[in-house]
């Protein structure tokens, strides 16, 4: 069996999500890249991506794979073969051959997610579909204080929105970081996995702390009690972006 894996970089804010949702009209990352595939291979191709980025969330770095069966067109010709036929939003970085094991979701070591907030007092035309706006003031170092707390091997069960069942909501989290450079904010999460909603729930979490709602001591506070109410609330998705997807 032949395994191709291909990175992936997309503006979400057409589509909803990137898992398929067959049986309805809604367009999705991955129907379109299957409906491509399919096209070239002559013959149905289904794709697993790393990560299921949510309605209008964005990716710089989502990875894919598939078999492409008795398909002979070179792994690394694979990314340009596609783009001839993707959408100006998707764009196919890169491809190569894959081990017959290797799953982009379940050989994932990390995930990297960035959330953008443009902290300018007007509105941006250019950043309005990547960036969440927010034109007061936000305290930096109390956001970056509240992000300190939360690092580690935790269950984070209350920055979870609720919907899809999972085995365990004990993620690692390896880093919490924000930077502010101009009039944009950072919040940027390093994880071995990610909850539905956990990023942009972390990141409304700290959006608070930046207002002056709760204090950064709180976030471990929050953490602890495992009570999704107490997280957030979710931040829009068009300010999140899927940056990196780390393998072995």
């Amino acid at each position: 069996m032949r395994n191709i894996k291909v990175t992936i970089a997309y503006d979400g804010t057409n589509y909803f999500g990137f898992q398929e949702q067959r049986g309805t009209r809604y367009q999705t990352i991955q129907g379109v890249l299957e409906d491509r595939l399919s096209r070239l291979a002559k013959k149905e191709i289904r794709v697993t991506g790393a990560g299921r980025t949510d309605s209008g969330v964005h990716a710089r770095g989502q990875v894919i794979n598939f078999d492409p069966g008795d398909w002979t067109i070179p792994a690394e010709r694979v990314a340009y073969a596609l783009n001839s036929l993707l959408p100006e939003d998707i764009v196919a970085l890169e491809s190569a051959e894959a081990p017959p094991s290797f799953h982009a979701r379940f050989s994932a070591l990390a995930k990297s997610y960035r959330y953008t907030i443009y902290n300018g007092k007007l509105k941006d035309p250019f950043l309005r579909l990547y960036s969440y706006h927010i034109p007061f003031p936000l305290d930096v170092e109390a956001m970056r204080e509240g992000a300190g707390r939360l690092p580690g091997k935790h269950d984070f069960s209350a920055f979870r929105a609720l919907g899809t069942p999972v085995k365990t909501t004990v993620r690692t989290l390896y880093e919490a970081r924000v930077n502010r450079q101009g009039d944009l904010i950072y919040i940027d999460l390093r994880g071995d996995g990610f909850l539905y909603h956990m990023a942009r729930m972390i990141a409304g979490t700290l959006i608070r702390v930046g207002k002056g709602r709760i204090p950064p001591q709180e976030v471990a506070d929050i953490l602890e009690s495992r009570d999704s109410l107490r997280g957030g609330p979710t931040a829009p998705a068009r300010g999140l972006c899927l940056e990196r997807v780390e393998y072995g």
